[in-house]
């Protein structure tokens, strides 16, 4: 009996064994032959993965038999997905696994790099919508790689998010910016060739870097060790943004005496892109260096240089679009031959960075990371003080202008005739007629009549971060880390261009009071301890004043793998404070009101989240991730008007947002697919627009005019819809794919609205507070988008893709103004007597926008002759040269109902009529490299 039974427990702790298998094999570049090291090999469906060694051999134990997927993944390649059969007890050896290049990394140059102006960042008068393709680009996911490559020309935003919902760090080190919580590309472009290593996490599925946001985490890693060794030069052209771009790089791989460094300098440069001057100046330098000091300890050095010049452009309304086309830009003129834009955007913000890696024990590491970012970001504009504006499109140079009348005369007809002549015959900036007013103004003793300025922020930022991550048993991993950011913001405008003249006077030229001395009165002083001031070219004028603001966070996340249910537990913790110190004391709000510190503004967030995934088989998932999240505004959104004084936003509170999404995913050899539906709600948002107005009427004042400062709090959104993206290997060569997503992104409640402005006291709001949103769209980009398209790879290392995208539901950007009940309001704040709800609806429908198509072709080419790997990629992008709006917004300078009867009902047109964003017509980008 106890032979038995001995021999029965010893058949039990056998059985594991027999039934396990092992698979064996090498993983190889398909174009060098070389073998491939840091190679993660798995079984689709299970917990057990492994590294590729020096030698490109992995050896993966304990497979369980039967038909399995073994996956096969390395950054820069084509994820392989290979069928095999494991047998009982015996080894699997593959000789040899061929992995190709992922040409769509070529392909990110423009994903990631090459954004528009308007898609990297628009001025807060622009309104314009934001982009979030820099963030999907780190995604191998079919639908996430459509709406990156082909959907971000449009302003598409995946589920209807902003980039300031997503989080962007570098090495460990987050570098979303605290002013309003979006990532600065243009802090790192041009650094291509050592941002290839990027981890991203799809939503707030887990990562072990951060809590996360709803539009993702993307990790860009600039670690000297994990460069693909040896170098590489490219060179590439285009009509988008910039016309050419040559970079240059160079890797050494870890040595033997535990060094390691990476170098790259880069220049793009372009007189202009697509649109109508706006150059491109950019260099980017970029250097790391790693010791490893013994096999748990890793020291990394990093820091980068990116000075950047561009050229801005702007919004155009329907009539200007009619006269000059949709590359019309009124910010440029020529001068002396030369085309001169008058807004230029300066990027100089170097970051040095500091990484410490340390592995505890073989399932335990520390990663403990120092950030400095210095320097400053330049907006440049004109100030024209107290003349008119020099702006071409201005609207008293077009011809609605004119003919404004209900009856023009035959001499409103001959002025508008001539002032079409003009536009259309020149339509830009006269650099020639500022300079020979500023220059008789300094021959007559006078100031200058307009000069330039640049808004500046000049911002000194420390990060510093503590990262955990332990392997706590087989199943659970947990990950956690510690972080503080305190930065130190100045705030200022400075003279940047006196245009011939001699000294500027800095006074509020719209609120100038005569005293008894004929010296301008209080009010006019930007600073009334330095009155009547004179500046000249580097000053600082109109407004000073700093921000200190400090976050401090943590969060801690679990994850568990088992055999059937992956899930994940998270949580996060972070406070907030930000103070204003007013330097100069305006004259519109003097005493504490400017001058000195604010109030210190104090949030405590916290959030938690949590998913789970169950294999129903290794080809089928389900997957569904839910959180609840509180967020501090950002410094944007956190003083009603920061430039003049020191006043909060009244009722400002952490933004609530919840989310909630379920995936089934499909992936077999041949079929990859994810359907997706999402929920996302946000509520107590707070958001802060400038603008200038004509319908104030409840002021009393002569004509109720106004440049004011919108201020909404308590607003409540919400986005759902269903994504899917599908990919098919229907032959070794041949791939089709697909990809859609239908959103509807709304606003849910009215929210609470008030202006602020230096012409009247307080805040002025209309009947009960609030403007009237709910239920009109969120605008950003299209709600549905529709892709179609193959790929063809051939053996002899060519291939070429084209896709058709289709693309519907986008609105404008609507007034909130014209949405209060001030719309509805007469100069004596009783209600028009002509008042007609339903002309009312008509005139407050939300726009929106024509479908389209645009059609994207792709290609590329690689040769390996002797040590040397060449290639190209191309894309040709809208081929079919489609017409079509991107965005756009209303204008609130006629905003209530009198008066936009008036002008929407004219016959000529709209005076101030909304603002539209075009799409870029055919535009190509070209790049060739030598790898060696």
């Amino acid at each position: 009996m106890k032979q038995f039974m001995f021999s029965l427990l010893f058949l039990i702790a056998g059985l594991p064994v027999l039934a396990q298998s092992s698979v064996k094999g090498k993983v190889i570049d398909a174009i060098t032959t070389e073998a491939l090291p840091d190679v993660e090999v798995s079984i689709q469906g299970s917990n057990r993965s492994i590294q590729t060694d020096g030698n490109g051999i992995f050896m993966l134990e304990n497979v369980a038999p039967g038909d399995q997927i073994l996956v096969v993944v390395k950054n820069g390649f084509i994820t392989k997905r290979l069928p095999i059969v494991a047998q009982d007890g015996q080894v699997l050896n593959i000789e040899s696994i061929l992995m190709d290049v992922d040409v769509s990394a070529e392909q990110e140059q423009i994903g990631l790099i090459s954004l528009s102006d308007n898609e990297v960042s628009n001025d807060d008068d622009d309104s314009g919508s934001f982009n979030v393709s820099g963030l999907l680009t780190a995604s191998r996911d079919v639908f996430l790689n459509a709406a990156a490559f082909d959907f971000s020309a449009t302003f598409f935003r995946p589920r209807g998010l902003d980039n300031a919902n997503g989080k962007v760090l570098i090495n460990g080190i987050e570098m979303n910016k605290q002013f309003n919580g979006r990532p600065q590309w243009g802090n790192w472009g041009g650094l291509n060739d050592v941002q290839r290593n990027r981890e991203f996490s799809m939503g707030i599925t887990p990562n072990e870097y951060s809590f996360g946001g709803l539009a993702g985490t993307t990790n860009i890693i600039m670690r000297a060790s994990q460069e693909r060794q040896g170098g590489r030069i490219s060179y590439a052209a285009g009509n988008r943004s910039y016309t050419g771009r040559v970079m240059a790089s160079y890797s050494s791989g870890l040595t033997a005496s535990g060094w390691a460094y990476t170098f790259l300098a880069s220049r793009r440069f372009g007189d202009e892109g697509y649109q109508d001057g706006t150059l491109y100046d950019a260099n980017s330098f970029s250097a790391s260096v790693e010791k490893k000091i013994n096999d748990n300890h890793s020291l990394n050095l990093t820091a980068f240089y990116t000075p950047n010049r561009r050229g801005r452009s702007t919004a155009i309304t329907q009539e200007v679009f009619d006269l000059k086309g949709r590359r019309y830009n009124p910010f440029w003129g020529y001068q002396d031959g030369e085309i001169r834009n008058s807004r230029i955007r300066e990027i100089e913000e170097p970051v040095i960075m500091l990484n410490h890696y340390w592995n505890v024990s073989e399932k335990t590491s520390i990663n403990t990371n120092l950030g400095y970012q210095f320097g400053s970001i330049k907006n440049g504009r004109i100030d024209n003080g107290r003349f008119r504006n020099p702006t071409p499109e201005y609207y008293q140079n077009l011809p609605s202008f004119f003919l404004q009348d209900e009856n023009p005369t035959s001499t409103d007809f001959q002025n508008a005739f001539l002032a079409q002549r003009e536009f259309v015959a020149d339509g830009q900036l006269d650099w020639d007629e500022i300079y020979r007013r500023n220059l008789n103004a300094a021959t007559n003793g006078e100031l200058a009549n307009i000069i330039l300025q640049n808004d500046v922020i000049d911002d000194t930022q420390l990060s510093a971060n503590v990262l955990l991550n332990s392997q706590l048993s087989d199943n659970i991993t947990f990950s956690g880390n510690v972080a503080y950011r305190g930065l130190k913001s100045e705030n200022y405008a400075e003279v940047s261009d006196l245009l011939g003249a001699n000294g500027f006077l800095d006074i509020d030229n719209f609120a100038v009071q005569e005293s008894q001395d004929g010296a301008q009165g209080a009010l006019a002083q930007s600073d009334v301890r330095n009155p009547n001031r004179v500046v000249t070219e580097g000053d600082r004028y109109k407004y000073n004043y700093e921000i200190d603001a400090t976050v401090i966070s943590s969060f801690a996340q679990a994850v568990f793998k088992y055999s059937k249910v992956d899930f994940h537990l998270g949580a996060n913790y972070s406070n907030t404070s930000y103070q204003r110190n007013g330097l100069y004391e305006n004259g519109n709000f003097q005493g504490a009101r400017s001058f000195g510190e604010s109030e210190e503004l104090d949030f405590s967030n916290y959030g938690v989240k949590g998913g789970l995934t169950y294999k129903v088989s290794g080809r089928h998932l389900i997957d569904l991730n839910a959180a609840y999240y509180t967020e501090a505004p950002g410094i944007r959104n956190s003083f009603s008007n920061a430039r003049q004084n020191n006043d909060v936003v009244i009722g400002l509170e952490s933004e609530k947002i919840q989310s909630l999404d379920l995936s089934y995913i499909f992936r077999s050899p041949i079929v990859k697919a994810r359907v997706t539906g999402f929920y996302a709600g946000f509520e107590d948002g707070t958001d802060i627009g400038f603008y200038f107005t004509e319908d104030l009427a409840t002021l009393g004042s002569e004509n109720g005019s106004a440049f004011v400062q919108e201020v909404l709090t308590n607003v409540e959104r919400r986005n759902v819809g269903v994504e899917l993206g599908v990919e098919a290997q229907v032959t070794p060569t041949v791939k089709l794919k697909a990809a859609a997503s239908v959103g509807q992104n709304l606003y849910t409640n009215n929210p609470n609205l008030y202006l602020t402005s230096d012409d009247f006291e307080g805040a002025l709001s209309f009947g009960d507070g609030t403007t009237k949103l709910e239920n009109y769209h969120v605008a950003g980009g299209p709600e549905r988008a529709y892709q179609i398209g193959f790929e063809y790879r051939d053996p002899d290392f060519w291939w070429v893709g084209a896709t058709t995208n289709y693309f519907s539901n986008a609105y404008i950007d609507i007034s909130n103004l014209a949405r209060s009940d001030a719309f509805a309001l007469d100069s004596d704040g009783l209600p028009f007597n002509d008042y007609d709800p339903a002309a009312a609806r008509n005139l407050l429908t939300q726009q929106e926008f024509d479908d389209y198509f645009l059609v994207n072709i792709v290609g590329g080419k690689s040769w390996k002759i002797d040590d040397y790997f060449v290639g190209f990629f191309a894309t040709i992008n809208n081929v079919l040269n489609e017409e079509y709006i991107t965005g756009g917004f209303e204008q609130s300078r006629v905003a209530n109902f009198r008066n936009a009867s008036e002008d929407q009902g004219r016959e000529n047109g709209p005076v101030f009529g909304p603002r539209y964003f075009f799409g870029n017509g055919t535009t190509y980008y070209v790049n060739a490299y030598i790898r060696f």
